[in-house]
């Protein structure tokens, strides 16, 4: 199920805002009747018409994406700057990324225009591994980065528990890399979780969703995801196991 609102903007019909604003007017009908609350759910099944046209269900589409920095993880940006959605240009569904990378953060991106398919990779209830590598300044002991692996309390809450992995260290730049696995997608995270630490972040990467992972791809590349990859994530989602 999906917010009437959101749906339009996902099917390219208007922005987020402009929904609503369509939603208010009385010019949206859900199933042949009309409908002016916001946040009304909807589901793939029902028929909804937009000003007496009748919304074209698009067909499903999913992409992996290594998404550089310096590039947005949303759909449009009010800065005019370049976003996820512009390394799309060959692709014309309205496609939205699964969850978000923050501006510097480069790494694994799923993209989709499959609204229940992104919630079930980003609810944490579901718990979908992610896996970082991470540079960080200073060198924790494993005593120091055991707090990741018990929960740390941030400003909105405490994190579920990690799994840590230091993969090398450097006396001389004092820094290390670490591999850190989490199945949360709390704003800026991975950071803050280092930063609650004393061990900042210098440079961070996703390096695997679930079972994905980026073999073959260099930044700003794609590549569409196999059917069989997409029932394997939505098994994975469903029982927490990775089908076969």
């Amino acid at each position: 199920m999906e917010r009437l609102q959101k749906m339009l903007a996902h099917a390219g019909v208007a922005s987020r805002r402009k929904a609503e604003q369509l939603i208010l007017e009385g010019k949206v009908q859900v199933n042949g009747k009309v409908v002016r609350e916001l946040g009304t759910k909807v589901s793939e099944s029902d028929t909804i018409e937009v000003a007496g046209v009748k919304l074209e269900k698009e067909q499903k589409v999913y992409y992996l994406l290594y998404k550089p920095r310096g590039i947005i993880s949303a759909v449009t940006d009010d800065k005019g700057r370049k976003t996820v959605s512009d390394l799309f240009p060959f692709v014309p569904e309205r496609i939205f990324p699964v969850g978000r990378l923050d501006y510097e953060t480069s790494g694994l991106l799923l993209m989709t225009n499959d609204g229940d398919f992104s919630y079930m990779l980003t609810h944490p209830k579901f718990k979908i591994d992610k896996t970082y590598v991470a540079r960080v300044k200073g060198i924790p002991t494993r005593e120091q980065l055991r707090p990741l692996e018990r929960g740390v309390v941030l400003e909105d809450g405490k994190t579920a528990p990690a799994r840590v992995k230091m993969l090398s260290s450097d006396k001389k730049a004092d820094k290390a890399i670490i591999e850190i696995t989490i199945h949360e997608g709390k704003n800026r995270q991975v950071r803050r979780m280092f930063d609650a630490i004393g061990f900042p972040v210098q440079k961070l990467k996703r390096e695997r969703f679930a079972f994905l992972n980026l073999h073959g791809l260099n930044a700003g590349e794609s590549r569409e995801l196999t059917s069989h990859e997409v029932k394997l994530l939505r098994v994975q989602a469903e029982t927490g196991k990775i089908g076969s």
